[in-house]
């Protein structure tokens, strides 16, 4: 299993070349119905899409969660991962040893105290000195995007941003629609795609040492506007598909299903698990990146493709070389 380290748009030759509409030139492994792989570029989505399909986006956009603090002689790594009020955030504290009864203290005279414990270990909750559109700006101003091993070096945050996202939340990237570029939404609408939004503000997905969250006790804020249900049950009674671009997509939509199968507007937060065990009723395919064996997400696709066949898929897509992550290749799969 490779990770793709480098955003594809930063491996251009010359700065010209260093703009949004290469991340489209990623790869494609499409998964139909019958279950054939085809291998393609995501560049070329619209061969897999009809006129009349339409593709759910998340537009919530990536915050900068990682914030240096110290306690004492003692400097501390805090991830935010979920926003519980105007002051208070869920968060891991990056580091061995802290003390619960000792404030926090950042930059520019911030300070944060935990207060409790997290939706599940090892999350505490933090209840900051500032609250509302001065702690956002805080975090902005001295936040960092969260980085893992795999990646080399620092990007900058628009790194991690989708082109469409537009709604601050997310500590992740919401990064199956990373290889969208204006370009390709474009060829896809002069087709006939139509396209709709809502949005989950997605949390830390690792832990460290090894640690990923259970999805049951990991709650994200998530919102379905009328307009997007709306554009749902019109297109699944004309017999056209409903393609959600991302895992976030899919839990967002699940949780706004009434109980006559209909995506219905809904605002709140979800601690839906999906996996193969699951009916899914809001989509017809699903548009994501590859998963790490221990990750939810992965979980999640045998809800659209039998065990077997997700497994077999991943074993050619590793013998074709495909990358992993938030920067690489791209999975679709069609129900």
């Amino acid at each position: 299993m490779h990770a793709f380290t480098v955003p594809d748009e930063l491996n251009a030759q010359t700065p010209a070349e260093q703009v949004h509409d290469r991340r489209d030139q990623v790869r494609l492994m499409a998964i139909d119905q019958h279950h054939s792989i085809t291998h393609s570029r995501f560049q070329e989505l619209d061969e897999f899409l009809s006129p009349g399909d339409l593709l759910v986006l998340n537009n919530s956009r990536t915050i900068p969660p990682v914030l240096q603090a110290s306690q004492g002689n003692q400097s501390i790594e805090i991830r935010l991962s979920r926003k519980r009020s105007d002051d208070q955030w869920e968060a891991l504290v990056a580091c061995d040893f802290f003390s619960l009864d000792t404030p926090l203290t950042f930059n520019d005279g911030v300070e944060a105290v935990a207060i409790g414990h997290g939706s599940e270990h090892p999350l505490i909750v933090l209840e900051f000195s500032i609250g509302g559109s001065a702690l956002l700006d805080f975090i902005y101003s001295h936040g960092e995007p969260v980085r893992y091993e795999y990646i080399e070096e620092p990007f900058p945050l628009e790194t991690y941003q989708t082109v469409y996202g537009s709604v601050p939340g997310s500590v992740e990237m919401a990064s199956a629609g990373r290889a969208f570029s204006w370009q390709l939404l474009q060829k896809l609408k002069q087709q006939g795609v139509k396209t709709a939004f809502i949005q989950l503000h997605a949390g830390l997905s690792y832990y460290e040492k090894d640690r990923w969250p259970s999805p049951e006790q990991h709650p994200e804020a998530f919102a379905v506007p009328e307009e997007t249900a709306r554009l749902i049950e019109e297109t699944r009674r004309a017999g056209n598909r409903v393609i959600a671009v991302g895992t976030t997509v899919v839990r967002a939509l699940e949780s706004a299903v009434n109980p006559h199968g209909e995506v219905e507007s809904a605002e709140g937060t979800t601690n839906l698990y999906v996996d193969e065990g699951y009916t899914i009723s809001a989509v017809d395919g699903l548009l994501t990146g590859f998963h790490e064996p221990e990750a939810s997400h992965l979980h999640m696709l045998t809800a659209f493709l039998p065990k077997k066949k997700l497994m077999n898929a991943y074993r050619e897509a590793l013998l074709q070389g495909y990358l992993w992550h938030e920067f690489g290749d791209m999975n679709l799969i069609l129900k």
